[in-house]
């Protein structure tokens, strides 16, 4: 065999290796939450600019074409704006959205979610909170407050994959401080290479569940690590 073959099946063994580390199958998963705990809390996190709001929503259409009911929680009240996005897009989906007012208590907002789901028998509440720099204490501060308050199932950091190297630093900081189950990696339309997915699971030691291939509602899929290996390798 010749040793450039040998060499590339060993790279792509230990890329491989790398992504199915700790790997979890996204729709499963809440499948099985659902089934022994619900409503099932997800909450998303990432700092601003990511496409947050936009993967919730994504995440929200995802899960109610699988027949779940799902509520969104602006819990993003730092901006107007975002909570104006996300109660957009919770319209065009026909789901449900909790909201306050813009300065409301973040951690009240997704815990009257939480509450209302539990009272009306939905089974999913996906958490949108405010994007924020991972060096600015006091916001970090506030997310972990939302965190200790909702008890959430499930935290997904929201990364771009155009960030690059800043992407891995935001990820290892918010690992420090929330310790999230896997990352959602956005713009990987315009980022064929994916080479943010690697280093953030391996800085993390958490994997990419999901990836965000456009704009749309439905361009969400589920990670597959033979395909980005196969891009970075090719």
């Amino acid at each position: 065999m010749q040793l450039d073959v040998v060499v590339e099946r060993a790279l792509k063994g230990a890329l491989l290796h790398l992504l199915r580390s700790g790997y979890w199958d996204f729709d499963m998963t809440i499948r099985d939450l659902v089934s022994s705990d619900s409503p099932v809390v997800i909450m998303m996190v990432g700092v601003n600019g990511t496409g947050k709001t936009t993967t919730s929503a994504k995440i929200a259409k995802r899960l109610d074409d699988q027949g779940f009911d799902v509520v969104l929680a602006a819990a993003d009240t730092f901006r107007a704006g975002a909570i104006d996005q996300l109660a957009t897009h919770a319209d065009r989906l026909g789901v449900r959205c909790i909201k306050s007012q813009r300065g409301g208590d973040s951690a009240a907002v997704a815990r009257d979610a939480i509450e209302s789901a539990r009272a009306r028998g939905d089974e999913v509440v996906i958490i949108d909170t405010s994007g924020r720099m991972q060096n600015k204490a006091n916001l970090m501060e506030e997310l972990q407050k939302v965190h200790r308050v909702t008890k959430p199932h499930l935290v997904i950091f929201v990364a771009d994959a155009l960030a690059g190297n800043d992407a891995v630093t935001q990820a290892i900081e918010f690992q420090r401080r929330l310790a999230f189950d896997g990352a959602a990696l956005c713009k990987l339309d315009t980022d064929a290479r994916g080479g943010a997915a690697l280093s953030i699971s391996h800085a993390t030691g958490r994997p990419i569940i999901l990836i965000g291939t456009g704009q749309g509602y439905d361009d969400l899929e589920p990670f597959d690590p033979n395909w980005l290996v196969d891009q970075l390798i090719s």
